[in-house]
């Protein structure tokens, strides 16, 4: 028998060799934790549809974000839920709303955590959507001030970046013209460039109290059928200031991340959602799948398809299991015996 000249199992069979070869690695330092912030004192109130995910009042925050910082982890994305809803959202950007308390609280207590705010209404009005509503509709200009008011009293209670999820039309520009208006001109902006409308959302309207009250989110929220408007919303971004992109949801969605890296040089995020993580957790605890293996799997194939930072719901465990064995391969490679064979 005739064996060829190449034989790519010589590079397979040694693990040293597999690590010096492997062409994506996923870091401690390429994770963000999403995490939430409720109003009170001595709150740790686990969201059931996300088990070991929890909303936080201020003073269990910092303890927390004190743990996720010793663990490697650079940077957090806050998430806020106020003590009160209207149809205008003022909480959102209310000097003293609950996020712009947390961050200070943040800066005093973690000051070398980076800081990241989501910049959206649906946690802070009463109907649920993510802007002003006009005749049931989401008044897209309107939106823009609130958005803009939002993001820059976030930044002056010490956010180091903002993200706006929104999905409204301009809404960098109008950022970034606001925060260069009143000083800003250093603190970036990662917008959420591609974001979908998903069903994979759901339990986060859970943890963020978030769902909409009437009608849905298709009206501002992208097509999960499309990847040409991808690109579209992503160069509307990076025309009007975005510092970093991003595609959310991430699991379903690696081909848009591997189009938006392709096609453009910016650094890209991505948001593996609550969705995604609940589905993993789910299985894992009837034992149909490895946790350890398939989150770390899950992360790698992020990092294959182009994404630079990766937002997840299992940065704590990842950074953790990462420490623990720095070229995953224990993890990616176990034979550990599963209820279900594969």
């Amino acid at each position: 028998m005739s064996f060829p000249t190449q034989r790519p199992r010589r590079i397979r069979g040694v693990s040293l060799l597999r690590q010096m070869t492997r062409e994506n690695q996923v870091s401690i330092h390429d994770l963000i934790y999403p995490i939430f912030v409720v109003p009170g004192q001595g709150i740790k109130k686990e969201i059931a549809s996300m088990p070991g995910q929890y909303q936080y009042s201020i003073d269990q925050l910092v303890q927390e974000s004190k743990t996720v910082f010793s663990l490697g982890i650079p940077a957090i994305l806050l998430f806020g839920i106020p003590a009160a809803k209207d149809e205008m959202g003022q909480d959102a950007y209310a000097p003293s709303g609950i996020v712009q308390q947390a961050v200070r609280a943040l800066k005093k207590e973690v000051p070398k955590l980076f800081v990241i705010t989501d910049v959206c209404l649906c946690e802070y009005t009463s109907h649920g959507h993510c802007g002003v509503l006009k005749g049931g509709h989401v008044d897209n200009d309107k939106t823009l001030e609130l958005l803009s008011k939002t993001a820059l009293s976030h930044v002056e209670a010490g956010a180091d970046m903002i993200a706006p999820s929104d999905m409204m039309d301009g809404r960098v520009g109008a950022i970034r013209k606001m925060l260069d208006q009143h000083g800003f001109q250093n603190t970036p902006i990662m917008a959420y460039s591609v974001k979908y409308a998903s069903a994979f959302y759901g339990p986060f309207r859970e943890a963020a109290q978030s769902a909409p009250q009437s009608g849905d989110r298709f009206g501002y929220q992208m097509d999960p059928a499309n990847v040409r408007e991808a690109i579209l919303e992503t160069k509307l971004d990076i025309e009007e200031g975005a510092d970093i992109l991003m595609v959310k949801p991430a699991l379903a969605y690696m081909d848009v991340i591997r189009a938006v890296r392709e096609k453009f040089d910016l650094p890209l995020a991505c948001y593996n959602v609550s969705g995604e993580y609940a589905m993993v957790k789910a299985a894992a605890r009837e034992g149909y799948l490895d946790e350890k293996r398939i989150v770390l799997e899950i992360l790698t194939g992020l990092k294959r398809a182009g994404a630079d930072l990766i937002i997840s719901y299992h940065a704590k465990d990842a950074a953790k299991w990462l420490r623990e064995s720095p070229e995953t391969e224990s993890a990616i490679s176990s034979d550990r015996l599963l209820k279900i064979s594969p």
